[in-house]
């Protein structure tokens, strides 16, 4: 071969070289992003059931019959501990 075509033999090797460890050095980026943002998701789906649960608390306690569920329970609690207290006496 001539010198003008091992030239452009050495300089596509080494373009192609660069673009294969540029390419690589990418790849593993992405995975490493992808992890994050997989971590990402999983907090925000448990920020998200917390949220609703605190949504539901709030509900139950801002109507009628959420008040009346949440007293009732009470006394009967109260009740209960009383009875316990009771027998665990005698």
């Amino acid at each position: 071969m001539e010198t003008p075509a091992w030239i452009l033999v050495i300089m596509l090797s080494v373009t192609l070289f660069i673009f294969l460890v540029v390419g690589i050095i990418l790849i593993v980026k992405l995975i490493s992003v992808t992890k994050e943002a997989k971590k990402i998701m999983i907090q925000g789906q448990d920020i998200a059931e917390k949220a609703d649960d605190i949504a539901g608390n709030v509900r139950d306690m801002t109507t009628v019959g959420g008040l009346v569920k949440h007293f009732a329970e009470s006394y009967l609690e109260a009740s209960d501990n009383k009875k316990d207290g009771k027998k665990s006496k005698k």
